[in-house]
C-alpha cells in the first residue's frame, strides 16, 4: 500500500475542502453569469448603435483574453491602482475569483443567447404582431421557449467547461480542490513528495462533470417536444 491510513484521512479531508471551495465557484457563477448573458445579448442586439458596439468589444475583448489573466488583473491591478482592496484572506480570493468567472462566462453566454435569439425565424415574430401581442409577449411566449431548446447544447459545453475551468482559480492561492492536491507536493499540509493526492483530484471531476453531463442531458430530453 503507498500510503498510510493517517495519510489518506488527511488527504481526504483537505481535498474536500477544496472540492467545496471549487462547488462554490461553479454556482455563484451559474448564479450570476446566466442572466448577466442574457442582459449583455440585449445589448449586442440594441437597436442603439454605441450601445451595440460598445457591448460587442467588451465581449469581444472577454473571449479573446485568456481567463486565468483576467483573474490575476481583477485581483491585483485595483490594490496596485489604489483603486480599492478586496477583503483579506480566502475571502477576498473568493470575490475576486467568482466576479471574474462570472463577468467571462456572462460574455460566452451572451454570445450562446444572442444565437438561440436570431435563430428564431422572424416570421414567427411578425406572426405575433399580426396577432396583436406587445414585443414582450412575443418574447417570452414565442422566442424565449424556441431559444432555450436551441442553446441548451451549446450552453451544456459552457457548463461542462467551467467545472473544469474552476481550477484556474489556484492561479491566486485560492485553495480548491487541485490546489489541496498539490499542496502534499510542496510540504503545505505537514507531507511533501506525496503525489498521489494530486491524481485523486480527478477523481472529483470526473464525477463531478459526469453528474452534470447526467442532468443536461436529462433537460435536453426533456425540451425535445419544441421540435
Amino acid at each position: 500500500m503507498f500510503f498510510t491510513s493517517q495519510e489518506f484521512q488527511t488527504v481526504a479531508a483537505a481535498l474536500n475542502s477544496g472540492f467545496l471551495k471549487t462547488l462554490q465557484i461553479f454556482f455563484i457563477t451559474l448564479i450570476g453569469a446566466l442572466p448577466l448573458g442574457l442582459v449583455i445579448s440585449f445589448g449586442s442586439m440594441s437597436r442603439f448603435a454605441p450601445l451595440r458596439w460598445l457591448t460587442r468589444m467588451v465581449v469581444w475583448a472577454v473571449r479573446g483574453t485568456p481567463l486565468v489573466l483576467q483573474i490575476i488583473a481583477l485581483y491585483y491591478v485595483p490594490g496596485m491602482k489604489d483603486l480599492f482592496t478586496w477583503p483579506s484572506g480566502e475571502t477576498g480570493r473568493m470575490t475576486a475569483v467568482c466576479v471574474a468567472f462570472v463577468i467571462n462566462y456572462a460574455c460566452y453566454f451572451s454570445e450562446i443567447y444572442r444565437a438561440g435569439i436570431q435563430g428564431v425565424p422572424v416570421g414567427q415574430q411578425e406572426a405575433g404582431l399580426v396577432l396583436g401581442m406587445t414585443r414582450r409577449q412575443i418574447f417570452f411566449k414565442v422566442t424565449l421557449l424556441q431559444m432555450v431548446k436551441r442553446i441548451v447544447p451549446p450552453m451544456s459545453n459552457e457548463i461542462i467547461t467551467l467545472v473544469k475551468d474552476t481550477s484556474l482559480a489556484r492561479v491566486i492561492a485560492l485553495q480548491e480542490v487541485i490546489w489541496m492536491g498539490e499542496s502534499f507536493m510542496k510540504g503545505n499540509q505537514g507531507y511533501s513528495g506525496l503525489v498521489w493526492p494530486l491524481f485523486f483530484t480527478a477523481v472529483y471531476y470526473l464525477v463531478f462533470t459526469g453528474v452534470v453531463t447526467v442532468l443536461l442531458d436529462r433537460l435536453e430530453k426533456k425540451l425535445g417536444y419544441f421540435r
